[in-house]
């Protein structure tokens, strides 16, 4: 089979490229590290069979130019970049694991609310210019945390959230009862999850029900003094109106690890000294990364050994 992976962070992780050359030892990696329009995406993968892909699109557009996919193994765990219905149509197989890099993720956005919290954010930039500011914050102990979409990263989420005592409030479109009260979790509305969160975390994926539904008229719902936390999928919150709010005092602060465009180009949103904006690292730790990327290289060799092997 022809295999071309098109993530930068896989082809150039050495790991990786040892397992591809054990099982795949002809596939082509993204060793420049290049981030690909979809002109040069259709481009550098039109002659596959199989792909590893990341955050690049695979779309009706570039599956119509690249007839002879068989099958998009996924090196991360969204799958909003990849067209099911298109893949349905041709019959191209989608390799996928979930819940792969949670703990990475969940890790990150308890970060988050520490930063926040104890001020080791702006006070660590203020120092820096030579601003002595003892502001110390609060403790995140006790605190009231909002989960909206409490999958696997939700779940690890809530898990690292025990030790300190939070009250933790869930909203998801999914029934999950026996969770919840096995781990003392209050399912509430989303309108009360707004209007009483400390700090609220956005865990659901992107699609036409979740795009853009943070929005200013969101944030007034909120407390003054809390806090919006994204590290899941850029979309969800409208960043222009997230802008508002924080130059505004609607809220106090913001912490987004995923953008509408990446990279984000707006320097005014992106230099506001109560957010900290991340270049979509939560799931990148280097255990994550690894976990990750055998789980692609798995998946194709799953394929091989059912459909190729078997001559299928």
């Amino acid at each position: 089979m022809n295999i071309v992976a098109t993530s930068p962070s896989f082809s150039k992780n050495t790991i990786l490229q040892k397992e591809m050359k054990k099982y795949f030892p002809e596939a082509k990696l993204n060793l420049e590290g290049k981030r690909f329009n979809k002109t040069e995406l259709i481009e550098y993968i039109k002659d596959a069979d199989a792909v590893i892909v990341g955050l690049e699109p695979m779309d009706e557009e570039v599956l119509s130019l690249c007839p002879d996919i068989k099958i998009i193994s996924k090196y991360g765990v969204g799958l909003n970049n990849i067209d099911k219905a298109a893949c349905k149509k041709r019959n191209i197989a989608i390799g996928w694991t979930g819940g792969v890099n949670k703990l990475s993720v969940a890790e990150m956005t308890l970060g988050y609310m520490l930063m926040l919290s104890r001020n080791l954010y702006t006070t660590s930039n203020e120092l820096k210019n030579g601003i002595w500011n003892k502001a110390g914050g609060f403790q995140l102990s006790g605190k009231t945390i909002g989960i909206i979409g409490v999958g696997f990263i939700a779940k690890e989420v809530v898990r690292l959230l025990k030790p300190l005592g939070c009250k933790i409030l869930v909203n998801d479109i999914i029934n999950q009862d026996k969770y919840y009260k096995e781990n003392d979790l209050i399912e509430v509305t989303k309108e009360e999850l707004y209007k009483n969160s400390d700090f609220i975390t956005l865990h659901t994926p992107l699609d036409e029900t979740t795009d853009n539904f943070i929005t200013l008229d969101t944030m007034r719902l909120m407390k003054p003094s809390s806090y919006l936390l994204n590290s899941a999928r850029g979309g969800l919150i409208n960043e222009n109106d997230l802008k508002v709010a924080l130059k505004n005092g609607v809220i106090a602060g913001a912490a987004i690890d995923a953008y509408v465009e990446e990279p984000p180009t707006d320097k005014e949103f992106l230099q506001l000294p109560n957010l900290i904006c991340t270049p979509h690292i939560g799931g990148n730790a280097k255990e994550a990364v690894e976990a990750m990327g055998m789980s692609a290289i798995e998946h194709l060799r799953s394929y091989v050994k059912i459909h190729i092997n078997t001559g299928l």
